[in-house]
């Protein structure tokens, strides 16, 4: 069972935001998806573009390097669903948000 670590404020990702966090050494994207949580690799499977870095609208994250798009609740590829990168388990406890890796 993998343990749950502390990564960000509930307060301080705002709804429809995304940030780079780290999870026991591990570059995770956060996702604030209208006050649900997702977390995926932060690493786009094109040419490894920061994913948290990219724009999210509604559940998509678009790669700020060559706008590559990912359903940010499934780590899919929109474009071809077979393509995705990790997607990881996030609990929030009051105000913390925790991601297993």
């Amino acid at each position: 069972m993998a343990d749950y670590v502390a990564v960000a404020k509930v307060s301080n990702l705002a709804v429809g935001t995304g940030k780079v966090v780290e999870v026991n050494g591990k570059a995770v994207a956060l996702f604030n998806v209208n006050g649900t949580f997702y977390a995926i690799d932060n690493t786009c499977r094109h040419r490894g573009g920061p994913l948290g870095e990219g724009t999210l609208e509604g559940n998509v994250v678009t790669c700020p390097w060559h706008m590559w798009d990912y359903d940010v609740t499934t780590g899919e590829l929109t474009a071809n669903r077979d393509v995705k990168v990790t997607s990881y388990s996030v609990k929030v406890e009051g105000d913390e948000v925790k991601v297993a890796v």
